[in-house]
């Protein structure tokens, strides 16, 4: 338990950490499947060489029917940002219509002939 201090009213009072909120909410679950983001989180950083990140997200709803007695609803969400590989790219030419080719409209084409192949081998 943390100590706060009231600036209106200089009361101390004593609050829970938001770490032992989150490892406690649903019975753990949130903790588990929030370091399960985490640690998926590091090894795209390090697999990738980019940075990434996570947000979490504590939501508190007012009481139903504010009532002021009634318990709050609290969920908590996540969304991580993993880096991605870079995608391969390739080299490509503008034919005379704007249409991406692999080869250069504007190089002459070559004419290669291929040898004839034999199938026996002469010893020497």
């Amino acid at each position: 338990m943390t100590e706060q201090t009231n600036p209106k009213t200089g009361e101390i009072t004593e609050t829970a950490p938001v770490a032992a909120f989150l490892a406690s909410h649903l019975n753990g679950r949130t903790e588990e499947e929030l370091s399960t983001e985490f640690h998926t989180l590091l090894d795209a950083v390090r697999a990738h060489g980019k940075k990434g990140s996570m947000t979490i997200t504590i939501v508190v709803e007012p009481p139903a029917n504010g009532v002021e007695s009634a318990p709050l609803p609290i969920g908590v969400e996540s969304a991580v940002k993993a880096p991605k590989p870079t995608p391969v790219k390739s080299l490509y030419f503008l034919d005379d219509d704007g249409l991406p080719v692999r080869e250069d409209p504007r190089q002459m084409a070559m004419d290669f002939r291929t040898a004839p192949t034999t199938q026996t081998f002469k010893d020497a």
